[in-house]
């Protein structure tokens, strides 16, 4: 099975230009998946259908609560490792998104076309009692069911990586980024949803290990305790405490935003994020500001951004730069007050 656990810890290598221009001009990937592969293995792999392979998409998402509960937020890519699919939004129920990390595309040897987690992907509706307490009360029901929902999609797909991993057992294989209003006039809530994974050695000899992906954990960001202020939240694949956030960088006058305090309502905004009053910025200036500051923290790199409103739902500021593909009309599975996640942001 040709899978590279040291490609998989790439995220935990020092982040300087020495190791990307290292990595990304001597081809040293391809060298370790070949150097590891043991003889005969690429053949091995055209004689079985059920061997796969996985890559870890890496990145950020930034995520500001405005007034009247708008939410906006920007998903940016930030490569774990060369060849990897970037951050991907999936549309799970009419109050909530989620933002896709880790191994959310797999490839089987087999099939050219990859196996994506953000396809046929089941839209919630209403809460199934068969799920509810499955997880002891860590998150709404509803939640609860998506997470047990990319559960079942994932386990068969790990369960054929049948070789021992070299992989950090706190770091989950795959996480989402939940965003979107709870339930009953809750208001703006979003959530990381983790999923580990375990191996077991079931035959020494033949070097066979059975992957399980656990339950996944949840673990609520916004709102922030009561009492707390409201800021800018920010999450990372793989967890990074080393980059500065957005809100830190406001806090601390970082130079790059001094030419937003030139505009009036800009600056104004400004001082109420640095305030922990985030909640009480106007929608409008919220899109403005996150729609300016993205490219100039990340200037060469890809991002997609979205909004959230009670009244309006979802939709995209910057869309994503895929291709956009056609909705399958006669799809029985497709509920028909669906929403389309491909749709253009409408003119201001």
């Amino acid at each position: 099975m040709c899978y590279c656990g040291l490609i998989v810890g790439y995220g935990h290598l020092p982040r300087s230009d020495f190791w990307r221009q290292f990595f990304a001009k001597s081809g040293f990937v391809l060298l370790l998946i070949i150097c590891s592969t043991p003889p005969n293995t690429f053949a091995q792999i055209q004689q079985h259908d059920d061997e796969i392979v996985t890559s870890l998409s890496g990145g950020r998402v930034i995520l500001h609560v405005a007034r009247d509960g708008a939410i906006f937020f920007a998903a940016i890519d930030q490569p774990v490792e060369q060849g990897a699919a970037p951050p991907r939004l999936v549309d799970l129920d009419s109050q909530h998104v989620a933002i896709l990390f880790g191994a959310s595309e797999w490839r089987s040897p087999a099939d050219p076309k990859p196996l994506r987690m953000d396809r046929n992907v089941q839209r919630i509706s209403g809460r199934d009692k068969h799920y509810e307490g499955t997880y002891g009360g860590e998150a709404d029901p509803d939640l609860e069911i998506m997470g047990t929902a990319f559960l079942e999609k994932l386990r068969p797909l790990a369960a054929q990586l049948r070789r021992k991993i070299d992989f950090p057992a706190e770091q989950p294989i795959f996480e989402m980024v939940v965003i979107g209003y709870g339930p009953q006039d809750y208001g703006p809530e979003a959530w990381t949803v983790e999923f580990r994974i375990t191996q077991e050695l079931l035959a020494a000899r033949d070097n066979y290990w059975q992957t399980r992906v656990l339950r996944p954990r949840f673990t609520q960001i916004y709102p922030p305790e009561k009492k707390s202020p409201k800021v800018i939240v920010e999450v990372s694949y793989p967890s990074d405490d080393k980059t500065p956030t957005l809100q830190t960088l406001l806090e601390g006058n970082d130079p790059r935003f001094s030419v937003f305090r030139g505009d009036q309502k800009m600056a104004k905004a400004l001082d109420l994020i640095t305030k922990g009053q985030a909640q009480k910025v106007e929608p409008a200036e919220a899109e403005q500001f996150l729609r300016a500051a993205v490219p100039v923290l990340y200037p060469k790199q890809y991002f997609f951004m979205g909004k959230m409103e009670t009244q309006h739902g979802f939709d995209w500021i910057v869309p994503p730069a895929e291709p956009i593909e056609k909705v399958d009309k006669n799809d029985k599975n497709q509920p028909p007050e669906a929403p389309s996640l491909r749709k253009r942001p409408t003119p201001q």
